[in-house]
């Protein structure tokens, strides 16, 4: 998987728009440029209303900004959506299945398929998970699934988001404004809706805490966290409290939170802060986010966390290589979507490998997130490069390589015009004891800087609006 050439999710090799996206290349070569700059600008400024910010670590700036918003959407024909679509669920019953496995009975790893070495020491594993019984066995409620468009057309998955993922709030507000500033363009076509989310997310929690009409909240670490923006949007959303952990506290093994009309019970905890700050008699002493004695409750049967404490050994970069198998154990089936070709440092030969090639290579640290962290060697100056060899070398374990990847791009407003770009998706999977939920479209990140391969916001990525189709082939 060589990076060779680049998949343009617009135009095919011999320069023609490939068929689904006809309509808007249409319009977009019949709307003047200085027509289009105001959009963008038109753009900009409804993001800046809304106060849609991210933080950039390492700004000297400060720790918001405002997400760049690209008014060129992705767009995936319907017989492409059904296949991401299949994949992302399969996906998820394995991985949910995974996690209920080595909190429990743990037959993969007596079955050899995951070495134990890679769960039970892993730092997201959490033993004081062993036999809770859950109203249904599924851990990740809310999942993010992260894809790329390889240069052979294919897509891979690049990674499993099961512990707080974001983004939803990025997609919900693109399509808003999308809606507001091209709707001639929307009138040319048939774009599947992604405005139920919110409610299809309360029917998720509702339906996964067993109970009838259940008292639903959202905890929220607090206004400096680089998400608080999607956290009050989709609290508002829902129609449910935002709470800290302060606002809450736990009685007889019970969750309440406070009101001005008094205390009222708590059935459902959506989380949006990590595992060790929950609960600091369980977890980090330390912990002022969240709320004494809530793991007592949950050990209980008397609130439902989502997503579940310990779902990050799941989505554990150093895990991800053994999803494939997971589906392969649990489902009796071939997986839908790929892995992308992954090396584990941790093994002797992988590392050989991966040392005499740091040039070639991204690496990862296996509890990274956020783009940070990581080398991507073709992009990386010698002394970058030697820097990194030393710290694989102290730990090999925490590190994987991967190839660097041909990310599909997609034009893209930028400064001089419009240029191509490097993107990715993030479809967003809801999982309830009935059926799993994918909304019509998801996350598509832009990488804004010319020759970039990181898409990230929290790195100065922008986002574009997918549109998924309610007809069409690929082409």
């Amino acid at each position: 998987m060589a990076l060779t050439k680049f998949f343009n999710e617009m135009t095919a090799d011999d320069g023609s728009v490939r068929a689904h996206y006809a309509s808007y290349a249409a319009w977009l070569n019949e709307t003047p440029p200085d027509r289009i700059a105001r959009k963008r600008a038109e753009a900009d400024a409804l993001f800046h209303r809304y106060g849609i910010t991210f933080a950039v670590y390492g700004e000297e700036s400060g720790t918001e900004r405002l997400i760049p918003f690209d008014i060129i959407p992705r767009i995936i024909p319907a017989d492409e959506w059904r296949i991401l679509e299949a994949g992302c669920a399969q996906r998820i019953r394995a991985l949910n299945m995974f996690i209920h496995d080595i909190y429990h009975e743990q037959h993969i790893i007596k079955a050899g398929i995951v070495p134990a070495a890679q769960v039970l020491v892993n730092d997201c594993y959490q033993p004081w998970m062993h036999n809770i019984n859950l109203p249904a066995p599924i851990y990740a409620h809310i999942s993010g699934i992260d894809l790329i468009r390889h240069g052979d057309g294919s897509y891979y998955v690049l990674e499993d988001n099961l512990r707080t993922p974001s983004g939803v709030s990025y997609m919900l507000e693109g399509r808003n404004i999308s809606e507001s500033l091209l709707p001639e363009v929307f009138a040319r076509q048939q774009v599947r809706p992604v405005s139920s989310y919110p409610q299809q997310l309360y029917d998720t929690l509702a339906a996964c805490s067993g109970r009838d009409s259940p008292n639903i909240v959202v905890l929220t670490p607090g206004r400096y966290n680089s998400a608080y923006y999607e956290h009050t949007f989709l609290a508002r959303a829902m129609n449910v409290p935002l709470v800290h952990g302060y606002d809450l506290f736990v009685e007889d093994n019970i969750v309440y939170t406070k009101t001005v009309a008094g205390r009222h019970r708590v059935d459902v905890i959506y989380r949006r802060l990590d595992d060790p700050f929950l609960d600091p008699l369980a977890m980090r002493p330390d912990s002022i986010l969240g709320v004494p004695g809530l793991m007592a409750a949950y050990r209980a049967g008397h609130v439902l966390i989502c997503n579940a404490p310990g779902t990050g050994v799941a989505d554990d970069k150093s895990v991800y290589p053994f999803v494939g198998d997971m589906i392969r154990f649990y489902l009796s089936e071939e997986p839908l979507l790929h892995n992308v070709p992954t090396w584990q440092c941790r093994k002797s030969d992988d590392l050989k490998y991966v040392l005499a090639h740091l040039d070639e290579l991204v690496v990862k640290e296996t509890q990274g997130s956020g783009g940070y962290g990581m080398l991507v060697g073709p992009k990386a100056t010698q002394a970058e490069i030697e820097a990194y060899r030393a710290r694989i070398l102290d730990n090999p374990e925490g590190f994987i390589a991967q190839p660097t990847l041909a990310l599909s791009t997609c034009p893209t407003c930028v400064e001089e015009g419009i240029a191509p770009r490097h993107i990715d998706l993030r479809p967003f999977v809801l999982t309830a004891p009935d059926q799993v939920r994918i909304v019509p479209g998801g996350l598509t990140r832009v990488a804004l800087r010319k020759g970039s391969l990181v898409v990230n916001s929290s790195q100065g990525g922008g986002v574009k609006d997918t549109w998924v189709l309610e007809t069409g082939d690929a082409s």
